[in-house]
């Protein structure tokens, strides 16, 4: 069955827009933070993740409201003050780039990159540059024909080129996948015709091998989603076909773990048709670790992160024992990738309800989120701190040798040495939040350290180097 409770959250959105298994343990040693409330004059209604920005804050968007009611970009230091850079509008001159901008930022070059729901032209979506003081660059206007609602976060992959996915549109109008180019030439890849998937609402993952992972919300074989691959040039396959008992409606996508394996959440489904977390290896072994109770928790609607101490992370939208929220209000938990499981924080309203982008660590070793709903009325911004130190992230995450690497981390001048996997590189000092290192030749994938005064910092994620 075609639900859910993320398509009721879509639905408003885009009315919105239009209008303006492991033992389960309850963790005690994390420190939850309410950060920031979301207003409609800044902003509503934040829908995905947050990503670091090179200058040290966090930075993601809101699906509606904001100066024009089309939604918002935004900038989130890590003590919790919020600032809108850029405002998306709904009608006139205002339409370059669309409005409802639920996908979350990517970055490259200094420059962010997004998806809108709605656009001009066929109302069918757009894709966008932004610079960091707000200038907005439409990239591609979406057709109907070549995809419609681009709902997930475009994927920056090893070529340097962004690769998606539309919910609807196409060849079938079961969505599609497509490449962009940063200069904005568009290739559609694959066209979904329901037999192998249907909807596919979160981004993509670059794995081993050059192929792009993904999930579906519904379609293939058994209608209730998939797991899939494909090229860089469009040859797609599907992996797993959900059946229910194994999960159904892969909305929150997946996340390429360090055993080279991909971790992901179905919304619904499993043994108590709550939800669950599961395993895939990349030929399509399939594992459920974890299957959702409502006390521990209820429909995940985002993907998981794996953090710096190698254990995943994630968030349900609904169930566990806070708040008085529809359902309960959701919660954070950990599980490791043998599925142990561990509830970390239930929501009570006040503090958030209703999460659904993906959580996010940062270089600062703590852990951050937004929530749909709650705080002042319009959802929240949050840290979890777990105890976990300080880290360098790598951007992308994959790179050929001789390609430019972007290090992100904290109290980074000074440097003196950074290496991939143990072979040493050259690199540059940006900023005390950014490094530029060249992929050493002979570097084979794993860690990036970086040595700056204070001590040695290791990467999460690992690096991949490609052929």
């Amino acid at each position: 069955m075609k639900i859910q409770r993320r398509s009721q959250v879509l639905n408003l959105a885009l009315a919105l827009a239009t209008l303006a298994f492991g033992l389960t343990l309850h963790a005690q040693a994390q420190t939850f933070t309410s950060l920031a409330s979301f207003g409609s004059f800044n902003g509503a209604n934040p829908y995905s993740g947050l990503i670091q920005g090179y200058d040290g804050n966090l930075y993601g968007t809101e699906a509606n409201y904001g100066a024009f009611d089309g939604g918002t970009a935004f900038r989130l230091t890590t003590a919790g003050r919020l600032q809108d850079f850029y405002n998306f509008c709904q009608s006139g001159v205002c339409t370059s780039v669309g409005f409802s901008p639920l996908a979350g930022l990517v970055q490259s070059n200094g420059n962010f990159y997004g998806t809108t729901l709605n656009s001009g032209g066929a109302n069918a979506g757009a894709v966008y540059k932004l610079t960091p003081s707000g200038v907005a660059t439409n990239l591609h206007y979406f057709s109907g024909s070549d995809g419609n609602g681009p709902y997930a976060a475009l994927l920056l992959a090893s070529d340097g080129n962004f690769y998606g996915t539309t919910y609807s549109g196409g060849a079938f109008n079961y969505g599609t996948v497509f490449r962009i180019t940063p200069a904005g030439s568009f290739t559609l890849l694959h066209s979904f015709n329901q037999t192998d998937g249907e909807a596919p609402i979160n981004a993509l993952v670059q794995g081993n091998g050059g192929f792009f992972y993904g999930t579906t919300n519904i379609g293939g074989a058994n209608g209730n989603g998939t797991v899939f691959k494909i090229s860089p040039s469009g040859t797609f396959t599907v992996l797993h076909s959900f059946n229910v008992s194994d999960g159904s409606n892969a909305i929150g996508g997946l996340v390429l773990g360090r055993d080279g394996n991909f971790y992901g959440t179905t919304e619904t489904g499993g043994s108590n048709a709550y939800g669950t977390v599961f395993k895939i290896t990349p030929s399509g072994t399939f594992t459920t670790l974890h299957s959702f109770i409502g006390s521990d928790g209820s429909y995940p609607e985002a993907g998981l992160i794996q953090a710096s101490d190698g254990n995943f992370y994630g968030i349900t939208g609904y169930g566990g024992a806070g708040g008085s929220c529809y359902d309960n209000c959701g919660t954070i938990f950990e599980i490791t990738p043998s599925g142990t499981f561990t509830t970390l924080h239930d929501f009570v309203g006040g503090d958030g309800y209703l999460p659904l982008g993906a959580l996010f660590q940062a270089t600062n070793g703590t852990i951050y989120g937004t929530t749909w709903y709650g705080g002042a009325g319009y959802g929240t911004a949050y840290s979890l701190n777990v105890g976990l130190g300080p880290l360098v992230e790598p951007e992308p995450a994959f790179g050929r040798v001789g390609a430019t690497s972007v290090i992100l981390g904290n109290n980074l001048t000074g440097t003196t040495a950074v290496s991939f996997n143990g072979t040493a590189a050259t690199f540059t000092v940006v900023s005390n939040t950014e490094i530029k290192a060249t992929v050493p030749a002979g570097a084979t994938s794993g860690t990036v350290q970086v040595t700056t005064p204070s001590g040695t910092l290791n990467s999460n994620p690992i690096f991949h180097v490609t052929p």
